[in-house]
């Protein structure tokens, strides 16, 4: 009898919902193989996103099957494909918007039209940030928002993953862009990264230096990544036919529907699950030519080890101000 060697991995397993400590790393986890329209690729790094905590605490809406293993958002090297693959060969530099097998891996399989060559300017943590923020930042912007060049958005929590993502991609799209952070870190590094002007939302009466900044007029856009602290305060600073795009929510809050009315202006709730295979590809276009010219630029905060997963679930959720995006390396 012939016998084929196993190829074995590192890999975080997920065998039960719950706290951080759930996620265990495996040494002997098998290597997947990529079947029709697969890209085997070896992972030289994974962001970690907000998501990934909610679903593996057993919260969110969409819950996978026991066991798994968390991540989308890879970046590494194509070590294979499968039938029908044209896009990418093996050796080629990639990213991806989501995987089949998991991301905290050693290697992962993702289906070809989530997988995208990246900018060789770009290093592979670089390339494991651009994901899930990058895209959330384009649906919320231009697919739900409409936003057009000369109006003022509003980042809500601008210095993390999809903040960053969404100041970078507001100042190129032509916006005059606000943002806030927790602390005077996250500040410089939203100034520094496309916004116009830069306030901490911890300090008392933060969104009256926001509506002087707008001449009283308000804000047209809010990317908004705590709603459930911030959409009453969000809907009294809007301008007319304003949008409030809800990105991130860790519970309820009351509003009053009156501030609505008020302005004309709407609340969307933001899901990148729900874009389509041709809305992906056209944000991924753009970001392409944003590598090219140098304004789309990653900025990575936290790395951890892939054994130390655990600690970036629980310090994605508790730190006191994000600076740039986490990120397991392999």
């Amino acid at each position: 009898m012939l016998s084929v060697a196993v190829r074995l991995m590192r890999a975080i397993r997920v065998t039960e919902f719950g706290a951080p400590s759930v996620l265990k790393l495996s040494p002997e986890v098998t290597v997947p193989k990529p079947g029709h329209k697969q890209v085997l690729i070896r992972v030289h790094a994974c962001g970690v996103n907000p998501v990934e905590t909610y679903i593996r605490s057993g919260t969110f809406y969409r819950k996978p099957p026991l066991p798994y293993t968390p991540g989308s958002d890879v970046a590494g090297v194509v070590e294979d494909v499968g039938d029908g693959v044209t896009t990418v060969k093996a050796g080629d530099r990639v990213f991806t918007l989501a995987t089949e097998s998991g991301g905290y891996a050693e290697y992962t399989v993702a289906s070809d039209i989530c997988v995208y060559k990246l900018h060789d300017d770009l290093d592979f943590t670089q390339g494991a940030a651009i994901g899930v923020p990058y895209f959330t930042a384009y649906r919320a912007l231009v697919h739900k928002a409409h936003a057009k060049p000369g109006e003022t958005v509003l980042i809500h929590g601008a210095s993390g993953g999809v903040g960053i993502a969404a100041c970078q991609l507001s100042r190129a799209l032509g916006l005059r862009v606000l943002g806030t952070a927790g602390t005077p870190e996250g500040m410089k590094l939203i100034l520094n990264n496309g916004a116009h002007l830069a306030f901490n939302h911890r300090e008392e009466g933060y969104t009256d230096k926001i509506m002087e900044a707008t001449e009283g007029r308000g804000v047209d856009v809010i990317v908004e990544m705590l709603s459930n602290v911030n959409l009453s305060k969000d809907l009294q600073m809007m301008n007319y036919g304003g949008r409030v795009l809800v990105i991130g929510c860790r519970g309820s809050i009351e509003i009053n529907p009156r501030d609505t009315m008020a302005k004309e202006s709407s609340v969307i709730g933001v899901m990148l699950f729900l874009a389509t295979p041709e809305e992906n590809k056209e944000a991924a276009a753009l970001f392409y030519a944003g590598m090219e010219a140098g304004w789309m630029r990653p900025i990575v905060g936290a790395r951890y080890p892939l054994d130390k997963a655990a600690q970036a679930h629980h310090d994605i959720i508790e730190s006191p101000g994000a600076t740039g995006k986490i990120v397991l390396t392999m």
